[in-house]
């Protein structure tokens, strides 16, 4: 399994930034996908989620209407759609993938995740 983040970068307060999740090495279809985030000095936090299946998603309460996860499964790449970035989204962004029963609802613990990519880190300036 590997999955690999790209996309982060520096951006003003109020813009916007795209960040992919390339996976490869599984069967990337029958895998829900979550974005984690970890700001300096703070825990990992669980950021967005997308299903399998219905393609439903979860998004955090810090993030929700702001945020927007999605996947193209042809591609095997998932998406984060970050709009309205404030300085407190800097962080780096890591996306993940478990045990292929698992169905996103209403909390990512991380320990439901075992596969992580290599974080992007994304900067929120004021």
């Amino acid at each position: 399994v590997q999955l690999q983040a790209s996309g982060g970068g520096l951006v003003q307060a109020g813009g916007a930034l795209r960040l992919s999740c390339a996976a490869s090495g599984f069967a990337f279809d029958y895998y829900a996908i979550a974005w984690f985030r970890q700001a300096p000095g703070k825990e990992r936090e669980g950021v967005s989620c997308i299903n399998r299946s219905d393609g439903s998603t979860y998004h955090a309460d810090s993030v929700k209407g702001r945020f927007t996860i999605s996947r193209d499964n042809g591609k095997k790449t998932a998406y984060l759609q970050m709009d309205s970035l404030k300085p407190e989204d800097t962080a780096v962004y890591y996306c993940a993938t478990g045990d292929p029963m698992y169905y996103c609802s209403d909390y990512l613990d991380e320990r439901d995740f075992n596969s992580w990519g290599r974080g992007t880190l994304v900067t929120v300036s004021s």
